[in-house]
């Protein structure tokens, strides 16, 4: 007999009904009522499980089955029971249970409520777990969303390579990738490399983003970016995913057009495909999630020069650990107070000095501000980073000059203002961060099916 998805029933339960199935799946829990029991079954294929009733008389091996251990396998044929006044909508009567396998006191995850911490050690079996399932189910479906959402709008989707000879960011904290033996001691030699010269993991795709933009109009990048800076904080990890968008003929306020109307669509698509989750959120991990996204979604960005918002956070600055003034990089404890007590919505902040930001950014005519913005959310702080890209080749030759940077690491980056440049915008969203904020989770490596930080590689 062919096994029905727990997912299946959940839609179509009434056209099952009366009907003799067989699911398979993992054991949450086990009651023994003596005469009677409950098996709550989850196969991966909903975030709910299905009740799984126990007759004593009728199953032969009803005292082994409820002695089952939570994540011991099984299969279960029955007849399904339509339960609408009951808490669950429907039932499987088993009158027959196959155990495949068995846990026993070793598994690391019981019915006892385990830490984050624990789990985090745990992270090949964490999405057992209610609350993992519903994280990766999120992220699962928020990828799925983005897609979509940018397929929508005309934009084409690149793969860009892990693979760079160039620093994006001009941060310098990037992974090294060598064929040669690095611990021998030897002085290596980037002409000896594989690929003739140094190598790095990429920390963005935003570079080989524009030169596909200059010739596809729109497109986007999504996969994994790495940094290789030494941080062990809540917002931090070496390897995390990126979704980076590059429009030609985009000005900045059309790049907070599409920022916003990404964010807005993908929270609006979990609020369809993902209600349970949400609902185990807002219950179980941040009180008030709901409303916080409903928020989102029901109210225009606002939008504020980075000027107007050191003006605003000036007038604060008593009660900052952190003194706000021209020419300071917005913290974490000003996105806070912007966000969730001056405005209460999602804000940009946009023409910041030209001092604290990347070397591609438009040069605004001040010249002392560049055409760059960032999108703070509540309870969060920055999200996105964006920008009008530089498309004068002499203004952005003289800014890598100014920041020490190598002309030949970006001759081609440099050649793409000689051939054909107009003027366009892009943004980056750590997609990781998108998925604390939709869940409440307060944790990166909490949202990330095995996270990478410092001293960390382990599965």
């Amino acid at each position: 007999m062919k096994l029905v998805e727990i997912r299946t029933l959940q839609k179509e339960h009434k056209d099952f009904e009366g009907k003799t199935i067989k699911v398979g799946g993992w054991v949450r829990s086990v009651r023994d009522m003596k005469t009677f029991g409950f098996i709550d079954l989850n196969d991966g294929t909903s975030f709910k499980g299905l009740q799984v009733v126990l007759n004593a008389e009728t199953l032969e091996n009803y005292e082994e089955i409820t002695k089952l251990n939570t994540g011991s396998s099984v299969l279960c044929e029955g007849v399904l029971k339509v339960t609408p006044n009951a808490q669950q909508p429907f039932e499987l009567v088993a009158n027959e249970v196959e155990i495949i396998s068995t846990t026993d006191v070793t598994y690391p995850i019981q019915k006892k409520r385990t830490s984050l911490e624990v789990l985090r050690e745990q992270a090949y079996l964490r999405p057992r777990t209610n609350l993992f399932n519903a994280v990766f189910r999120v992220r699962s479906e928020s990828a799925f969303a983005l897609h979509e959402y940018f397929h929508n709008l005309g934009f084409v989707y690149v793969h860009a390579p892990i693979l760079t000879s160039s620093d994006c960011e001009g941060a310098g904290e990037l992974f090294r990738v060598s064929t040669q033996d690095i611990y021998s001691g030897k002085k290596l030699k980037p002409e000896d490399e594989l690929l003739g010269g140094k190598v790095f993991l990429s920390p963005s795709c935003q570079l080989e983003g524009e030169a596909f933009a200059l010739a596809l109009g729109k497109i986007y990048t999504f996969g994994p970016s790495f940094r290789a800076e030494n941080s062990n904080t809540i917002k931090h990890v070496n390897e995390f995913w990126h979704i980076e968008p590059e429009m030609a003929f985009y000005e900045l306020f059309d790049d907070m057009d599409v920022m916003e109307g990404m964010i807005k669509y993908v929270i609006n698509h979990l609020f369809d495909r993902c209600k349970d989750e949400l609902a185990f959120f807002d219950s179980f991990v941040e009180n008030g999630l709901l409303a916080k996204l409903h928020n989102v979604t029901e109210n225009v960005f606002a939008r504020v020069t980075y000027d107007e918002a050191i003006k605003t956070l000036e007038k604060n600055n008593a009660n900052f650990e952190f003194k706000a003034s021209w020419g300071c990089d917005i913290q974490t404890e000003h996105e806070k107070y912007l966000t969730e007590v001056v405005y209460k919505k999602p804000v940009f902040v946009y023409n910041y000095p030209k001092e604290i930001k990347a070397f591609y950014m438009r040069l605004n005519d001040d010249n002392k501000t560049v055409k760059a913005t960032d999108l703070l959310v509540p309870g969060i702080g920055e999200l996105c980073g964006a920008s009008e890209r530089e498309e004068r080749y002499d203004v952005l030759m003289r800014r890598i000059k100014e920041l020490g940077l190598k002309e030949e690491d970006y001759w081609w980056f440099l050649n793409l203002r000689k051939f054909g440049s107009v003027k366009h915008s892009g943004f980056g969203m750590g997609f990781d961060r998108f998925i604390m904020y939709v869940t409440g989770m307060k944790n990166i490596r909490d949202v990330i099916p095995f996270p990478r930080t410092p001293n960390n590689c382990k599965f």
